[in-house]
């Protein structure tokens, strides 16, 4: 497959190489700023990246789903000016495109704009392995990522390309942002949870702090440090996600305690927040 992108980018003089990704990579902040590095640096070098899903290493737990929300993900990755989505149909209509009497909506300003349209039965399965579904889904990504998306067809590529009227154009609903919580939000998959007190989900909700042991009610699941867990509240509701500091079994000893007296009793190595603000993400409600 690479031989063949390579001969046909060569046509037009341009050079290709290869980036496979996998969503646990991405998640981890070294992880995201080399690949980031290393994208930035071929396209400095005049080189097409082609990138996909690292299927030798990837597992159910870290993978992307499909390659419209990898497309979404990579977007954001190199602050791209806009992302097109390729499909089998000419854009997103308000009904059955086989139908008479349906039309193709030209825009999408906010998501209400689509509350009207039963996605789940506009087109055919498309290109890649996600239908419209997941290419309206992965539009919305980039979109509350500050990247406004053109959603068209394949023989229509090069008038998306250019600026001309085709598809549905999804307007940008968010600002951008430099960091790979997008990435911890969208293509990772919880390992465990952690359930949080009152007052623990005040703080990481509404004062967007660290979690610390204590406002930890209890935990759940199989998990290592560096693993994504999902924030909790009472209810059960999920209301964030983050990168843990430690192991699930380690966890239990440290529940409703203090840092200052965790380093005293079992070391410096304990004095520190559980999952720090800088590796969390709010879900929406």
């Amino acid at each position: 497959l690479v031989a063949r992108y390579t001969a046909s980018f060569a046509r037009y003089g341009v050079r290709v190489g290869q980036v496979l990704l996998t969503s646990d990579d991405m998640s981890r902040r070294a992880h995201h700023r080399n690949a980031s590095r290393t994208l930035d640096k071929l396209l400095a070098m005049g080189a097409l990246p082609v990138v996909n899903e690292n299927d030798t290493v990837a597992t159910d737990e870290i993978r992307f789903g499909d390659n419209d929300r990898l497309a979404a993900l990579v977007a954001h990755l190199v602050r791209a000016d806009l992302l097109v989505l390729l499909s089998d149909v000419d854009g997103v209509y308000d009904g059955d495109p086989s139908r008479p009497g349906t039309s193709r909506i030209a825009e999408v300003r906010t998501p209400a704009d689509l509350a009207h349209v039963d996605i789940g039965s506009t087109g055919k399965a498309g290109v890649g392995t996600g239908g419209m579904v997941t290419k309206v889904e992965a539009a919305r990504i980039a979109a509350a990522a500050g990247i406004p998306v053109v959603l068209t067809s394949a023989v229509h590529a090069a008038d998306a390309l250019a600026g001309r009227d085709t598809g549905t154009y999804f307007h940008a609903t968010g600002r951008r942002s430099a960091d790979r919580l997008l990435w911890l939000q969208h293509a990772s998959t919880p390992q465990g949870a952690l359930v949080l007190d009152d007052g623990a989900v005040r703080a990481v909700v509404e004062r967007r702090t660290s979690l610390l042991p204590a406002g930890i009610a209890a935990v759940e699941g199989d998990f290592t440090a560096g693993d994504p867990v999902e924030l909790r509240d009472g209810a059960g509701r999920p209301v964030a996600r983050g990168l843990v500091n430690f192991d699930a079994k380690e966890i239990p000893q440290l529940i409703g305690r203090s840092t200052h007296d965790l380093a005293r009793e079992l070391g410096p190595a304990y004095e520190r927040e559980v999952v720090h603000r800088d590796d969390l993400v709010l879900l929406s409600p």
